[in-house]
């Protein structure tokens, strides 16, 4: 068994807590992670925080994360920021609770949605949306600058929209609302579920305002994007999400998915699919623009695995080892998801590492965990080649960019071939430098975000 016996030791904690405010003056309503990042340093692998009796017990030590990795004694949680956003995607595959059969139903429909006949015919569709980013960029002035973020989520909005709904955004060519909605109502969540109520209730009524009404405009247009493709036929011999949830059931039960919960998965999809691989497309060119060596190998690789410089085939995509490697490692030190909870499954007081755990539940911090001694006396260093099969690796080296168990993200192929084409493309075409007072910010919205990274963009020749 993995979960320990209770313990009598305390957790440490942050100093100069309160009495009744307890761990306040810890409080970063918005860098939470990096706030937590700070204390791990400080008070090591386990450590709790109290506000106002609200408790968080925050794990990044990998014997410990490996401990609550383990199915047969722990499971997801969904805390605060996920309980939120149920407001939003419902029962979603990210948001739905254990104990909800709905989510077990999505899970066995949408696991085939993945699988590599699938994912061959959503390559197709990322190229189309690749091309949009190359028209919009060789349109632009030489050497016009970019914000790699902002490129990265047209990129990931425009992708998701053509291999869940057979949907052009077109961001590329004009504004999305729908996508700055999303973007606002995971900024809200965010800061609501780390900052003081009470200051919130007095100081953020318009942000709460806005909050509703962005979530009341998000579901009317994925209901109406939802009904538009279910009666719209799509082109024989193509096939999206939407189209194998319409055509798929539950192999155990014959159940199908109903209207609302497609819904719900599509929200899903618009949100994780979007989050998650527009920072990490952004992260990668940041940390590449900066190392202009590391780009030549990887051009070297891209021209060998596609020598003619045509379309990047679906098949092309497993051959780019070290442009992989590039995304694992950016992963690793930046994950989109900064980490995720895990409750025990014992209804008895439950201890880990010697400490009494208050609520039997603890909080995952990735960007720790993957800092850990185990990854090297360079573990905060940007280096790809820590990924290589020939490189050594520790027992402690413990890696869940993805999270963990049954919960994980199911589509992480998808996130991983996606930006692997993209780095693919836009390295072999364009040469990109930091732009004047280019300076990575990690902005926090749910996700981990690369604000301030600008970079100039030139066709090579």
């Amino acid at each position: 068994m993995s979960v320990e016996q209770a313990a009598p030791r305390r957790l440490p904690h942050p100093r100069y807590r309160l009495p009744v405010a307890g761990d306040l003056l810890s409080v970063d309503a918005d860098r939470p992670v990096q706030r937590e990042m700070k204390m791990a340093d400080e008070l090591g692998g386990i450590y709790e925080r109290k506000i106002f009796g609200h408790r968080l017990v925050v794990v990044s030590d990998p014997e410990l994360v490996t401990l609550v990795n383990n199915e047969d004694d722990w499971a997801k949680f969904l805390a605060l920021p996920h309980r939120k956003l149920r407001s939003l995607a419902g029962d979603g595959l990210f948001t739905a609770f254990n104990s909800e059969p709905s989510w077990q139903v999505a899970h066995s429909i949408l696991g085939p949605a993945f699988d590599k006949k699938a994912m061959r015919a959503y390559h197709y569709a990322m190229v189309q949306s690749l091309s949009g980013l190359v028209s919009s960029w060789d349109a632009a002035p030489e050497h016009h600058a970019i914000d790699a973020f902002t490129e990265s989520s047209k990129l990931a909005f425009d992708v998701i929209g053509q291999c869940a709904l057979s949907h052009r955004f077109e961001s590329f060519e004009q504004p999305v609302p729908l996508a700055d909605a999303i973007s606002r109502t995971l900024r809200y969540v965010n800061r609501t579920s780390n900052d003081i109520p009470l200051v919130r209730s007095v100081t953020g009524r318009g942000a709460a305002r806005q909050y509703r009404a962005d979530i009341a405009m998000i579901r009317a247009s994925i209901d109406n994007l939802v009904t538009e493709r279910i009666s719209r036929r799509i082109p024989a011999g193509t096939t999206d999400i939407i189209d194998h949830m319409l055509k798929t059931s539950d192999p155990r039960t014959g159940e199908a998915l109903s209207t609302d919960s497609i819904r719900n998965q599509v929200l899903t999809f618009l949100i994780a699919g979007n989050e998650t691989t527009a920072s990490t497309i952004g992260f990668a060119l940041h940390f590449l623009a900066e190392r202009p060596e590391l780009v030549e190998r990887l051009r070297l690789e891209i021209d060998e695995a596609s020598p003619d410089g045509g379309p990047i085939e679906f098949e092309t995509v497993a051959k780019l080892r070290g442009v992989r490697r590039t995304i694992d490692e950016t992963l690793r030190l930046w994950p989109a998801a900064p980490g995720y909870f895990r409750k025990a499954r014992s209804k008895d007081p439950v201890a880990l590492g010697g400490y009494t755990l208050p609520e039997n539940w603890v909080f995952v911090l990735l960007p720790q965990l993957h800092r850990s001694a185990g990854w090297g006396d360079d573990s905060h260093e940007f280096n790809p080649d820590r990924f290589a099969a020939d490189y050594p690796r520790s027992k402690d080296r413990v890696y869940k960019p993805w999270g963990t168990g049954l919960r994980a993200c199911i589509g992480r192929q998808f996130a991983l071939h996606e930006s692997v084409l993209a780095l693919a493309y836009i390295l072999r075409r364009y040469d990109l430098t930091p732009a004047e007072g280019c300076r990575l910010d990690i902005r926090e919205e749910l996700t981990l975000r690369p604000h301030g990274v600008r970079l100039k963009v030139s066709r090579r020749t």
